[in-house]
């Protein structure tokens, strides 16, 4: 219970009191991650779905369900993704990288990749709402899902932290392999499934998919690890928010 507390009290606004903060409780909270993932992208999935019954029409229900995991987690994640893209952007040591992160501000970096994602997520989700309800729904779960699942590998032994302090510290390097290799295994069932909802062709689609969000979350964690030294809670953001459009994206290809 306190792994869950952990994962859904840092991972979202939904009632959840973090019980413990040390990193026995992070390692458990980052196993529980895709849960708290899933339950988010179901509650975006059917306000979204219900829009789109009620005939607001594919564009419209996009927005909504893009808006929902947003107010779900105090645009954290958004926020994450904008900072660590100034930090990538400003060609500056790690330290004062790391210092540009950490202002309230956002630069014009972070502006253009936090459009440029939310215009790519809002597109993929129409054009899967086009498609019909259940695609649509199906896919803003299952993305949701994946996202939080790259989370789960950004904590695995032997990721750095970049600070002393901060989520990234408590959560840096307490996963260990072999846990998050089934906790990824058990998610990929899950997305087979949901692909097997359609046809058996959609169900290597669907994992297909989910391994494009766990490649592309991947290549942004070793280019931060790397340029930053370690991760930090923005970086989290930033790749659940890559993972979770790069699944979106793939969804629409084939």
């Amino acid at each position: 219970m306190d792994g869950l507390r952990f994962a859904f009290g840092t991972l979202t606004v939904l009632p959840a009191r973090i019980t413990r903060w040390d990193r026995d409780a992070a390692r458990s909270g980052m196993l529980w991650a895709p849960l708290a993932g899933l339950v988010v992208g179901l509650l975006s999935a059917a306000l979204g779905g219900v829009f789109l019954l009620l005939g607001a029409g594919p564009l419209l229900a996009a927005v909504i369900t893009t808006a929902v995991p947003a107010l779900l987690t105090r645009g954290l994640h958004l926020d994450g993704l904008a900072d660590t893209a100034d930090g990538l952007g400003s060609a500056k040591p790690a330290e004062d990288a790391l210092r540009i992160m950490k202002r309230s501000d956002i630069g014009p970096f972070g502006v253009v990749v936090l459009l440029l994602t939310l215009l790519a997520q809002v597109a993929a989700l129409s054009r899967l709402y086009g498609e019909g309800w259940a695609p649509g729904t199906v896919a803003a779960a299952l993305a949701a899902t994946v996202a939080r699942l790259a989370l789960t590998h950004a904590s695995r032994a032997g990721v750095p932290a970049a600070r002393p302090e901060g989520l990234g510290a408590i959560v840096a390097s307490t996963v260990p392999a072999r846990a998050a290799t089934l906790v990824t295994g058990l998610v990929l069932l899950l997305c087979a499934a949901a692909g097997a909802l359609f046809s058996p062709y959609d169900a290597v689609r669907y994992v297909l998919a989910a391994g494009a969000g766990l490649g592309a979350a991947a290549l942004l964690l070793r280019r931060c690890v790397r340029r930053f030294g370690g991760v930090t809670g923005d970086v989290f953001g930033a790749v659940e928010e890559t993972a979770a459009t790069a699944v979106l994206v793939a969804l629409t290809l084939g």
